[in-house]
């Protein structure tokens, strides 16, 4: 059966396709707007099954819909993605020598029905202490503009983590041994998958 990434997101495209799968990309379009009061595991379990169902209620083939969301949590804030290079510095700032978590949530959705899973990965990331001058020239590389928290672990600011408790994949946007889970307890067939390559 198809899979299809309800994500614009090349990293978490990366992911999928170095673990072997093959799939479509149909980024969904949601407002990321967070709720007032709203919890930040809520957030990214709403925001994931809101882009998978937008994906498979639309597709009229049986397909299989993967959609995520990423937040990082520092102090009881959440942190998106940072509007400005003002933003970024404040996000860097919060994150400077402290252990912060990142949570993705995950949702599969069956096209066309619409039957879903959801779930949500946390990992614990702990940063060193970070000076202005890193920061600013940090900020200067653009990296931190497109990525929740403000920094790419696996870019350069992996410099700055010095330790992670749980998934990687998770701190990237995709934690994909939980998502290779959630496709075997829906059915996914990795032969039938292989046989339309």
């Amino acid at each position: 059966m198809k899979l299809i990434l309800a994500s614009a997101s090349p990293r978490r495209a990366e992911i999928l396709r170095n673990a072997g799968f093959t799939f479509d990309v149909q980024p969904a379009r949601t407002d990321e707007s967070l709720r007032q009061g709203e919890r930040a595991e809520d957030y990214v379990r709403r925001l994931a099954e809101s882009k998978a169902q937008a994906i498979a209620k639309a597709t009229k083939q049986a397909a299989f819909v993967v959609g995520a969301d990423t937040t990082v949590l520092v102090a009881g804030e959440i942190l998106g993605k940072p509007s400005g290079a003002a933003d970024a510095r404040r996000m860097l700032l919060a994150l400077s020598g402290r252990t912060h978590e990142v949570l993705t949530g995950i949702a599969v959705a069956l096209a066309p029905n619409g039957d879903s899973a959801t779930h949500v990965e946390s990992t614990c990331v702990t940063f060193l202490p970070l000076s202005d001058v890193e920061i600013e020239t940090y900020i200067a590389t653009r990296e931190p503009f497109d990525k929740a928290g403000a920094y790419g672990i696996q870019g350069i600011g992996g410099r700055f983590i010095s330790r992670i408790e749980g998934d990687y994949f998770n701190v990237m946007g995709l934690p994909v041994a939980r998502l290779w889970q959630m496709l075997r307890e829906m059915g996914w067939c990795e032969n039938a998958a292989s046989a339309q390559k």
